[in-house]
């Protein structure tokens, strides 16, 4: 168990690399096909050698997995499909010896219907306490045959479902996720009860799901586009809650990391105060196009929302949930939007892995923390999944036009001779790897100069010895139009050609890193990036 602390004892994660572990499609342990926590176990040293300091798991817990886990049954217990929990107790602590911290999912805004409070509100008539915890509302209409209200999805499709004894019970993901009622005691005490007991069992910080969406407007009142307060984003209640869990993560020295989609900077620089969570995901870059200008202005708005705060901003390229950074930046529209995912989107794979290497650069050598998500090392793209064998509730809910997220989810290749390339022993794990992943594996990357891996293990050995690079300042450099070039302490460059032609390479002493090979004259070609000694 870990002693909890009275204060944070360091800032490590102002600056850290931290590794997404969707564990379905990490490693499998016991070869029935799903990655587990023995497999995570036995890669365990593959994150160390990256060089990355923590890992973040989306949830294990015990779950339906109608979505991937984001339904929770039991917040305490291991899903039986990962292993158990005494196994996630030493996989937290062989980790922490090879100087990895952990990181896991919370999810707050909803259970699964499998959950044993839903099922007791199930098995209750309306009006009882049991239905409290819940927003259960009789139906609009002659006979409450209509919702209670027009709320729009997460997902495609409804956000009420009735019961047999005629209410309605509010669900903003699929029905098996029905959405709990922060204004309730025992929902907000439990959740503490539950971060206090992983934060016992040595975890190190919380990632926490959907984090702008738990507070409800009591009222339930209907959704008018363009009219604030929205009924359940970002309602002020919020802060209550994350200064409470804020508490008990001082405690322990442990952080918080929240999923917050905002387009407004100032509400979205109140959850990082300085009593409330410590960082929040910047999807605002992670949507970002190819583009110079484009991402220029992104990173200066991410740090300008940050500073007011004193939080480090956060970079990512990709999670579980978008599409692969290798297959986006290959397309016509290199930046990325759910409405837009659609079948058969032209893709130059050669173009979008210049890009995705020149981009690992860019995203390492800004100010504050950096996220990567798993294979993104190996520059997978993402995998066209047979309609047949699609697991994603997106695909079905939107009645088969959008391909979902399994694309991005597909199992990690680790050995390029093995079964399932080293996944597991079974050559047939949950979601079919490509035909061409043996040249993608570990393996075979390990040993290649050229590799995608080796362009990330250099460059997280160069952030972890260079005190320029991770938390601080950042200034803009002159450079010609299409070129980024950026200045950080100890008379580090970071140079980014995104135009359509070489660029010059202001005067330096030393070339640290590339993305690719310089042109014979020393020019920087395009969709290329160096780090330079100044």
């Amino acid at each position: 168990m870990a002693a909890p602390h009275s204060s944070r004892s360091d800032a490590w994660w102002r600056d850290a690399v931290i590794y997404q572990v969707y564990p379905r499609s990490f490693a499998d342990g016991d070869g029935d096909g799903t990655g587990d926590l023995a497999g995570v176990r036995a890669r365990l040293p593959h994150l160390a050698e990256l060089g990355v300091d923590a890992v973040w798991f989306t949830p294990w817990y015990a779950s339906p997995m109608v979505d991937g886990g984001y339904d929770v049954a039991d917040y305490r217990a291991i899903d039986p499909a990962f292993g158990t929990l005494d196994e996630a107790e030493k996989l937290i602590a062989e980790a922490a010896a090879l100087g990895v911290r952990v990181i896991i999912d919370i999810v707050p805004n909803h259970v699964s219907d499998q959950h044993a409070w839903f099922r007791a509100a199930l098995a209750s008539k309306p009006g009882s306490p049991e239905r409290e915890r819940f927003h259960f509302r009789p139906g609009r209409g002659a006979n409450g045959e209509l919702p209670p209200n027009d709320w729009p999805s997460q997902f495609s499709g409804a956000t009420w479902t009735r019961v047999p004894d005629g209410e309605w019970y509010l669900h903003l993901f699929t029905p098996e996720q029905p959405d709990l009622n922060w204004a309730h005691p025992d929902v907000r005490r439990e959740h503490e009860e539950v971060l206090r007991f992983w934060f016992e069992r040595g975890v190190a910080g919380v990632r926490i799901d959907s984090a702008a969406l738990l507070v409800k407007d009591p009222a339930l009142a209907d959704f008018v586009e363009g009219v604030d307060p929205h009924p359940y984003i970002d309602q002020d209640d919020l802060h209550v809650i994350y200064r409470s869990w804020r508490a008990i993560a001082d405690e322990y020295g442990a952080v918080f990391v929240g999923e917050v989609w905002l387009p407004d900077a100032e509400r979205f620089a109140r959850y990082l105060r300085p009593d409330e969570l410590h960082t929040a995901f910047n999807f605002n870059f992670l949507t970002c196009p190819w583009e110079a200008d484009r991402l220029r202005r992104t990173i200066d708005a991410t740090l300008a929302e940050h500073a007011p705060v004193g939080a480090p901003a956060t970079w990512v390229l990709c999670n579980h949930d978008v599409t692969r950074t290798v297959t986006r930046y290959g397309r016509e529209d290199t930046g990325f939007d759910f409405a837009k995912k659609r079948f058969g989107t032209p893709t130059d794979l050669a173009l979008g892995t210049r890009r995705a290497r020149a981009a690992a650069l860019l995203t390492l050598a800004l100010p504050g923390s950096v996220y990567l998500y798993q294979g993104e090392e190996l520059g997978l793209p993402e995998a066209d999944i047979p309609p047949e064998r699609i697991q994603d509730p997106m695909y079905f809910r939107s009645g088969g036009v959008d391909p979902g997220r399994d694309g991005c989810r597909v199992p990690l290749p680790w050995e390029a001779e093995a079964p399932s390339y080293g996944f597991g022993a079974t050559s047939d794990p949950w979601l079919p790897q490509p035909p061409d992943w043996a040249r993608r594996a570990v393996d075979r990357q390990r040993t290649e100069p050229e590799s995608m891996l080796t362009l990330y293990r250099e460059a997280l050995r160069l952030r972890r010895s260079e005190p320029g690079l991770g938390d601080g300042a950042l200034s803009w450099q002159p450079s010609e139009e299409g070129v980024l070039s950026f200045a950080r302490a100890g008379g580090l460059l970071c140079v980014v050609n995104l135009s359509d032609r070489p660029a010059v390479l202001p005067r330096h002493e030393r070339l640290l890193l590339a993305s690719g090979p310089l042109d014979t004259d020393g020019a920087l070609p395009r969709d290329t990036a160096v780090w330079l000694r100044a």
